[in-house]
């Protein structure tokens, strides 16, 4: 069966049509059509369903897709690290990352990485969704608190938790006070917040005045005494120190870890090693003053 095919396969199936796979590897449209109508049929089936407008892979399409793609990465690393002597880690690296890692701290980890290493082609994502790693064909992924699942193996690199945090010019009320607050996405029915103070548990009625989809935009927004919010300790690390913002607890429910991941399935490739340790080497003790401190 011809490899070349095969590539060309999964090049369309990666990014969901001829046009677009074209753009984004430079390979003529045309022969990218023309080596998945040879590689359909030297198999005898169709692997793409063509709409007027969309294209969407097949059953067996789906399934030639996982496996062929899984093998051609493995295959390529194969030979990077036979060319390379297994040395110096090569060829491109494809990354996904939550929104605000990917705000705060991967410009300058990516960058100082692409320097230490400059045989890699590092790409970088930045999405809150869950992403397929094989199917979108990413090597490595960073999440948060992420489900188990059984085809992805990791590490923590950092931990962080949730705190309460307010102006300084803003009074902790007291008794059945009702606080303006700065939420994150839809404001919905939120009636109170839980949170701990060194004196104990405490409840707080709350009401939602202000909806954003940045915790950045929302620290901006406790700045200027528009409401309290709930935020990362790493991000508000600073302005605790400085006596932009004031702390009013933590709150409750578990603290954070960001998760470094790839597939169970696929060697440790030498670049995806490489970020690894990367990451450890700007995180060693991966507390939220260090991420704080990595930021500013």
């Amino acid at each position: 069966m011809d490899l070349l095919r095969i590539k060309d396969f999964t090049l369309v199936a990666r990014y969901g049509g001829f046009g677009k796979a074209a753009r984004a590897t430079g390979r003529p449209k045309a022969t990218l059509s023309r080596r998945v109508a040879e590689l359909e049929a030297e198999l005898g089936l169709r692997l793409f369903e063509r709409g007027s407008r969309d294209l969407r892979l097949t059953e067996e399409g789906l399934a030639l897709f996982e496996r062929a793609g899984q093998l051609l990465t493995e295959l390529e690393e194969a030979t990077a690290a036979i060319a390379s002597g297994g040395k110096i880690p090569r060829g491109r690296l494809r990354v996904s990352v939550p929104l605000l890692f990917a705000q705060t701290a991967m410009g300058r980890l990516a960058a100082g990485f692409v320097l230490h290493f400059p045989e890699i082609q590092l790409e970088v994502t930045a999405d809150d969704r869950e992403v397929a790693m094989i199917e979108e064909g990413y090597d490595l992924v960073i999440r948060v608190n992420p489900k188990e699942d059984e085809t992805l193996i990791g590490r923590p690199f950092l931990h962080d938790r949730q705190i309460l945090v307010a102006s300084p010019h803003r009074t902790r009320p007291s008794g059945d006070g009702v606080v303006p607050v700065i939420v994150r996405g839809a404001t919905g029915q939120q009636k109170s917040w839980k949170f701990i103070t060194p004196d104990g548990a405490s409840t707080m009625m709350v009401n939602p005045v202000l909806s954003l989809s940045s915790m950045i935009m929302i620290r901006d927004a406790v700045r200027l005494d528009v409401g309290v919010a709930s935020l990362p300790l790493s991000l508000v690390y600073n302005d605790l120190n400085t006596g932009k913002l004031v702390k009013w607890g933590d709150m409750e429910g578990p603290a954070a870890a960001l998760w470094a991941l790839y597939p169970s399935r696929r060697l440790l490739s030498p670049r995806v090693s490489a970020f690894m340790a990367w990451l450890k080497k700007c995180f060693p003790e991966g507390t939220s003053d260090e991420l704080a401190n990595f930021i500013e």
